[in-house]
């Protein structure tokens, strides 16, 4: 039978997001400040981004990451609540989906906070992040999800990118045996996508990013020149790469 892998792509304004569906992606994880790993998007932004995919009557299309700060994913009782009260937002303004994590002091996962994170979805997709990279047993950690509700999880298989945890990322799709999607992401490139495929993973997640120099001096205070942006031939080459490909038939 014939298998496309699902892309998902990383993106920090409407214009990554018209990107992504005009090259053939899946969906979006929509976010700002990528260089600190990503952060919660303004509240334009999602509404901006929910638009687009409305437009083009994309369904399950934009999944907004909710992270209050960079950092470690270890969060105190008021950046817990600020968390359920951004993705409550987040689901009221039509986002698909909730990209989500939480650690304990002991840097296991804090399924509690998983649970209410969840709960505040009503229904939405959850997608739990790298998180699950950061803690002592990130195979025991995805195994952990399968009964929280969660849809899906992001992971490098605990490498320090996908081309590393490649042997894990095998384990993972082997031991949740379905109940729980597992999207491969850290480092990916384009040439990275058929070994990724090959062990099974449900989709790939890459940021797929240029570099635009446009907008004039930043000035004082104005940080650095220039900024990341979508690239549109990096997204069209991923979807390539990521199908559609033949597989065996079931059983054989």
């Amino acid at each position: 039978m014939t298998r496309i892998l699902p892309v998902e792509i990383a993106v920090q304004d409407a214009a990554g997001v018209r990107i992504a569906l005009t090259q053939g992606a899946a969906r979006v994880e929509l976010c700002q400040a990528l260089g600190l790993g990503g952060l919660t998007p303004s509240a334009g932004l999602v509404e901006a981004a929910v638009a687009v995919a409305g437009e083009a009557s994309a369904p399950s299309f934009v999944h907004v990451l909710v992270r209050p700060r960079g950092g470690g994913f270890v969060y105190d009782a008021d950046e817990i609540d600020t968390i359920v009260r951004d993705i409550r937002w987040a689901a009221s303004q039509g986002a698909h989906g909730v990209v989500v994590g939480a650690a304990t002091d002991a840097g296991s996962l804090d399924t509690d906070a998983i649970a209410a994170f969840v709960a505040a979805a009503e229904g939405i997709d959850v997608t739990v992040h790298r998180v699950v990279d950061a803690t002592p047993d990130p195979l025991g950690a995805v195994l952990q999800l399968a009964g929280l509700g969660v849809r899906r999880v992001l992971t490098s298989g605990g490498g320090a990118d996908c081309r590393a945890g490649l042997t894990t990322l095998a384990r993972m799709v082997d031991e949740v045996a379905g109940t729980l999607e597992i999207m491969a992401g850290g480092g990916v490139k384009v040439d990275d996508i058929s070994a990724l495929a090959a062990v099974g993973v449900d989709a790939v997640h890459l940021s797929a990013r240029g570099r635009a120099v446009r907008g004039g001096v930043s000035g004082p205070g104005g940080g650095e020149v220039g900024f990341d942006e979508t690239d549109a031939s990096l997204v069209a080459a991923a979807v390539r790469a990521a199908g559609p490909r033949n597989e065996p038939p079931t059983g054989a």
